[in-house]
C-alpha cells in the first residue's frame, strides 16, 4: 500500500511571521566544556557582565541547559553558530 505524503506550504507571509517570532538560544550542559570558558564566552559574546556569565554556568550545570539569549530565529542561528564554533552546546527554540 503506498504510503502518502502530505507535503506542507507556507505562504511567503507566514514565513515571514514565522521568522520574525521570537526565538530563544538554550546553552546545554556537556562534560567538555569548563565553567570558565563557559563564562568567557557568555561575556564576550552576548555581553553579559561576570556575575551573569557565572549564574547561567551554574544553572546550566544543575539544571542542565539555560535560555541565554531571545531574539528572532536569524539572530539566534548567528549566535548559534558563534557559540558552537567556541565548542559549547547550543540550540535554537
Amino acid at each position: 500500500m503506498p504510503t502518502e505524503v502530505q507535503e506542507e506550504t507556507l505562504t511567503l507571509e507566514e514565513l515571514l511571521t514565522s521568522l520574525k517570532e521570537m526565538r530563544r538560544l538554550i546553552l546545554w550542559n556537556d562534560d567538555i566544556n569548563s565553567f570558565d570558558h563557559v563564562i568567557f564566552c557568555m561575556m564576550k559574546y552576548l555581553d553579559y557582565s561576570e556575575v551573569q556569565a557565572e549564574k547561567i554556568a551554574w544553572k546550566v550545570h544543575n539544571e542542565g541547559k539555560c535560555a541565554v539569549l531571545e531574539g528572532s530565529f536569524t539572530e539566534m542561528e548567528i549566535y548559534r553558530k558563534i557559540l558552537q564554533q567556541e565548542g559549547l552546546t547550543v540550540t535554537v527554540e
